[in-house]
C-alpha cells in the first residue's frame, strides 16, 4: 500500500509539471536543483554574445571524446567568434529570421548566473537514414551545453523539458529530434532515460577539437539522430522499460 501511494504521489508531481511527455526527474536534479531555476528564450541579440562566451567554456573546453583541457586565449576567442556567428546564423531576429520558428534557451538560477543553454529550430530532418531520402520538417534541438560547476544538478533535464513543452505547445509538434556524436555516452545515456531513442547514425560526420598545442582541428567522429514522440502522455515514461 505504501508503495502504491508513493507511485500515485509521484505520478501527480510528474503531470502537475506539464501537460505534456515529460519523464520523472533524476535524483540529482531533486535533490541539487539549483535555487531559483528558470528557462526562457533569449531576451534579444544582447545576449548571444554572453551565451556564445558560456557555450565555449560549458562544451569546447575538454570536449568530451578528445580536446584541450584549457583552452589558449587564441582558441577561445576562435570558438567565440565561430559560436557567435553560428548562434546569430540560427537565432537573431537582425539576421532575417524573424519568421523562422528558432529559439535559444537560457538557464538561469536565482542569481541570474547562466547555468545552461539550447536551442532548438524547426528544420528538414532526415527520418530513416541519410541516403534513403525521407524527411520530416521537425523541431531539431542543437546546443545544448550545461556549466561545469551546474552539472548533474538537473539543469540538462530542465532544458529540454522547456524545449519540448515549448515545440508542443507554441509551434503544434508531437515529436523532436536532436543530434549527439556518439563518442558522447553520457549525453546519450541522459537523453534516452528522458524518451529519446536511436534512429539513424552518420559514420563520415565532422567536428571541431581543440587541440592540445593551441590550435583547432576539423576530425571525424559518428553522429546519431535520436528523437522522441512527445504524444504518448505524462505517464508514458513511467512504465518504459
Amino acid at each position: 500500500m505504501y508503495c502504491l501511494k508513493l507511485t500515485y504521489f509521484a505520478a501527480c508531481l510528474i503531470y502537475s509539471a506539464h501537460a505534456f511527455n515529460l519523464p520523472p526527474m533524476g535524483l540529482g536534479a531533486i535533490l541539487f536543483r539549483p535555487s531559483g531555476m528558470t528557462t526562457i528564450p533569449m531576451g534579444g541579440d544582447a545576449s548571444l554574445s554572453e551565451a556564445s562566451d558560456f557555450f565555449a567554456d560549458a562544451f569546447w573546453t575538454a570536449k568530451v571524446g578528445g580536446g584541450a583541457k584549457e583552452l589558449s586565449k587564441t582558441q577561445r576567442k576562435s570558438l567565440v567568434n565561430r559560436q557567435m556567428l553560428d548562434f546569430q546564423r540560427r537565432y537573431s531576429t537582425n539576421m532575417g529570421n524573424n519568421g523562422k520558428r528558432a529559439k535559444l534557451m537560457l538557464c538561469r538560477n536565482g542569481k541570474g548566473e547562466l547555468m545552461g543553454c539550447a536551442g532548438v529550430e524547426v528544420d528538414s530532418v532526415p527520418t530513416m537514414s541519410l541516403t534513403d531520402g525521407s524527411k520530416s520538417i521537425a523541431p531539431l534541438m542543437s546546443n545544448v551545453a550545461v556549466g561545469k560547476k551546474f552539472r548533474r544538478r538537473g539543469v540538462a533535464e530542465e532544458l529540454v523539458r522547456e524545449v519540448e513543452a515549448m515545440v508542443q505547445k507554441d509551434w503544434g509538434f508531437d515529436e523532436c529530434y536532436l543530434y549527439v556524436e556518439k563518442i558522447n555516452v553520457p549525453a546519450i545515456r541522459l537523453y534516452k532515460k528522458l524518451g529519446y531513442r536511436e534512429v539513424w547514425e552518420d559514420s563520415k560526420a565532422r567536428t571541431i577539437v581543440p587541440t592540445e598545442n593551441g590550435g583547432v582541428k576539423n576530425a571525424p567522429t559518428v553522429l546519431v539522430c535520436m528523437k522522441k514522440n512527445l504524444k504518448s502522455g505524462p505517464f508514458g515514461s513511467l512504465f518504459r522499460f
